[in-house]
């Protein structure tokens, strides 16, 4: 296993007291399309963990593969003016990990974590572990437990 997506497994153990179920890809799952298709899923079960600069604020927004994040609602949700994409050393710092392989927990900061409503409607979501070819499965339920994520309408 690579040792970011251990990492990963280790401090969810720590911190949250969950086993992951890790699943690696020599292919990669950069893509939500790439990762439903490794994984055998429909691509709205995968969620995608994106970082967002609300103001000057990152949030987590934990989003369906299927959709497209809406900056706008994004914004409103944080009682912000403006929103936008976080650069990869704004990534990096807010949650500890890069981009491609950042999970919905075990964020360097308390970052806020919003979860696109629609992942609620499926009884397996997949994130990623820690790596850009890693991911692990998990219920949405539950996800949105261990991560205090606030369910919101994220999607355009």
């Amino acid at each position: 296993m690579h040792e970011r997506a251990a990492e990963f497994v280790e401090r969810a153990r720590e911190e949250y007291g969950v086993a992951v179920d890790v699943h690696e890809f020599e292919n990669g799952t950069k893509t939500a399309a790439d990762a439903a298709d490794a994984i055998g899923c429909d691509v709205a079960q995968i969620a995608s963990s994106i970082v967002v600069v609300t103001d000057d604020d990152p949030v987590v927004v934990v989003t369906s593969g299927a959709n497209r994040v809406d900056l706008d609602k994004v914004a409103v949700y944080q009682d912000a003016t403006d929103a936008r994409m976080a650069e990869a050393d704004e990534v990096k710092e807010a949650t500890g990990w890069s981009i491609g392989g950042v999970p919905p927990i075990c964020h360097a900061t308390d970052v806020p974590v919003l979860l696109d409503r629609s992942l609620l409607d499926h009884e397996e979501v997949w994130a990623a572990a820690g790596t850009p070819d890693a991911v692990w499965p998990i219920d949405p339920g539950r996800l949105r437990d261990l991560a205090d994520a606030e369910p919101a309408d994220v999607a355009e």
